[in-house]
């Protein structure tokens, strides 16, 4: 099961942690779900992630469009063509966003108040796949009132920094070691 994680780091080390399981998985499960419930047609998996990576956003933007998308009509079996709207997939990801930014304010919570001045310089990154979900950065900003930003290399910074720990092992030991 995918997770979605949040932590406040500082000085080498995890001052705040959270997760949620909530991952990309589930967001393609809600747009099928969704697809499901209001046109009364079944899309695969990879359907659904076609649509999600197509128009699935957290946020308003400037570049949306509809969309057709062709599923297995529940009611005759027979293959079904229907248009969707940005708006209509917005909506079905609003639980698993919700979750997930939920999370986050929490692990903003615990927090020590010495941290809140380096969180509003440094803001909030955002790392791995779901970062790059269109409009997460500008819906996480609105709602934790700190600046989001989409690190370059997203679904590589965790490797690019597990290789860095690596090839610094020895001066990073202490951390690893307690």
């Amino acid at each position: 099961m995918a997770t979605s994680e949040s932590a406040i780091l500082s000085l080498g080390g995890i001052v705040s942690l959270k997760a949620v399981r909530v991952g990309s998985f589930d967001f393609d499960a809600a747009i099928q779900t969704h697809i499901r419930k209001e046109h009364g047609i079944a899309i695969g998996e990879q359907t659904a992630e076609k649509i999600k990576i197509a128009m699935g956003s957290a946020y308003p933007t400037s570049e949306e469009f509809r969309a057709e998308v062709r599923g297995r009509e529940l009611m005759s079996g027979l293959p079904k063509t229907v248009v969707l709207e940005p708006e209509e997939i917005r909506g079905a990801l609003e639980e698993p966003i919700t979750t997930i930014i939920d999370s986050i304010v929490a692990c903003l919570g615990e927090a020590p108040p010495d941290l809140a001045q380096d969180l509003i310089v440094n803001g909030i990154h955002l790392v791995g796949g779901g970062g790059l979900l269109r409009g997460l950065k500008d819906r996480l900003s609105l709602e934790t009132e700190v600046h989001v930003k989409l690190v370059d290399l997203p679904l590589e910074v965790v490797v690019l920094g597990a290789g860095r720990c690596i090839e610094s092992y020895d001066a990073l030991r202490v951390m690893f070691m307690e």
